[in-house]
């Protein structure tokens, strides 16, 4: 059992491109204990549709567990038995932190499209208050996958003194031109539904359902490999095949699963924070002000552990090799893997024996040695 925390932070704070919330609130979770030395702290940082929720369960009822379960509890590969661990939701998103869906200061209206554009370090520099807030001067890993792997990397580059051992999987120094092209595919979708009313649909008493599921569509399918999808679903018709509109219309298994991704996700998911956050994930470059990318990582100073895996066309194995060539062009400590698996871009989420040992066998060499 797990409980959501709320940070408080009444001091301005200002995003990259200028604009400024006088005040705003994190939503976190943690998980273990924090030591008395304070060594053994962790930070967990979500990935696009992430949330604060990592791991465990906030009560009995609930039939899936945080997002992460798989890799973070008590003997797990980030252990809490050993590790405290922090994940929060990212400013800007839409579970709990401030953002499009919570109201502007002295009003009861939303901030829907008026909410400033986050960039990777505005969430890096908030996570840092964060911190600050808990009691933590340093992390014994900063941790995360694709979208969140990125605010790891960019941890160990703005605040090199602060990240002891940094974990970037399935991630990149930044997006491909094709990357950005799903992602404005994706944004399209949603803008382009009626219901997004310019991004005010929550004050207009909308919701632009479809655009957002379409969306989800989009991006779950990039997450996904060829073979994996083949695997699961074949050209195997669903069960008692019907179409969504009551027509006699044979209907695939991949066609329903994707269907229902989508439906579910558009309830779910804020459309505001879902255009703020591939935004985000567009403008990420983390050789930014740096002549390249072995300059910008020369200054980290932390350990680095960067897995890929081998069917993930979307953060493709080479952006990972990428990472790992600068790092060593610096003489910066790096271990790397490519994990062999049909699961694509999804792989840091799902279970794999060889991905669950290596991390494990990591992460002993993470926080306190006793």
């Amino acid at each position: 059992m797990v409980t959501p925390q709320v940070a408080h932070f009444t001091d301005p704070f200002t995003f990259s491109n200028g604009a400024t919330l006088d005040q705003h609130t994190l939503i976190y979770e943690t998980y273990g204990e924090l030591n008395a030395a304070g060594t053994n702290a962790v930070l967990i940082c979500h990935a696009l549709s992430g949330s604060h929720h990592a791991a465990g369960v906030h009560n009995e009822a609930e039939q899936r567990p945080g997002w992460w379960d798989l890799a973070i509890g008590p003997g797990k590969p980030i252990d809490t038995d050993r590790l405290f661990v922090v994940s929060s939701n990212n400013l800007g998103g839409c579970d709990g932190s401030t953002g499009p869906t919570t109201p502007m200061p002295g009003s009861n209206t939303p901030w829907g499209s008026q909410f400033p554009q986050p960039q990777v370090r505005d969430w890096v520099r908030s996570q840092k208050l964060l911190a600050e807030y808990l009691g933590i001067s340093r992390w014994a890993a900063v941790i995360g996958g694709s979208l969140g792997g990125m605010q790891a990397l960019q941890w160990a580059v703005d605040f090199p003194d602060w990240v002891e051992h940094c974990v970037a999987l399935a991630s990149a120094p930044g997006l491909t031109a094709q990357n950005i092209a799903f992602n404005e595919i994706a944004r399209h979708a949603i803008l382009s539904d009626p219901d997004f009313r310019g991004g005010e649909y929550l004050a207009q008493s909308a919701l632009p359902a479809r655009g957002v599921a379409l969306a989800r569509m989009v991006g779950h399918l990039t997450y996904m490999s060829a073979d994996g999808m083949s695997d699961r679903f074949g050209r195997e018709l669903r069960e008692e095949s019907f179409s969504p509109d009551g027509n006699q219309e044979r209907v695939f298994q991949v066609e329903s699963y994707l269907r229902h991704q989508g439906d579910r996700f558009s309830t779910r998911f804020d459309a505001n924070t879902y255009v703020l956050m591939t935004r985000a994930l567009d403008l990420f470059d983390l050789s930014e002000g740096y002549p390249d990318l072995a300059t910008a990582l020369s200054k980290a100073t932390a350990n680095f552990l960067l897995l890929s895996f081998s069917s993930d066309w979307r953060f493709a194995p080479q952006r990972s090799i990428e990472i790992r060539d600068a790092l060593m062009a610096t003489g910066k400590p790096v271990t790397y893997a490519n994990i062999n698996t049909d699961n694509g871009h999804d792989g840091f989420l799902l279970p794999d024996p060889t991905y669950e040992r290596l991390l494990s066998e990591w992460m002993q060499r993470v926080g306190p040695s006793s």
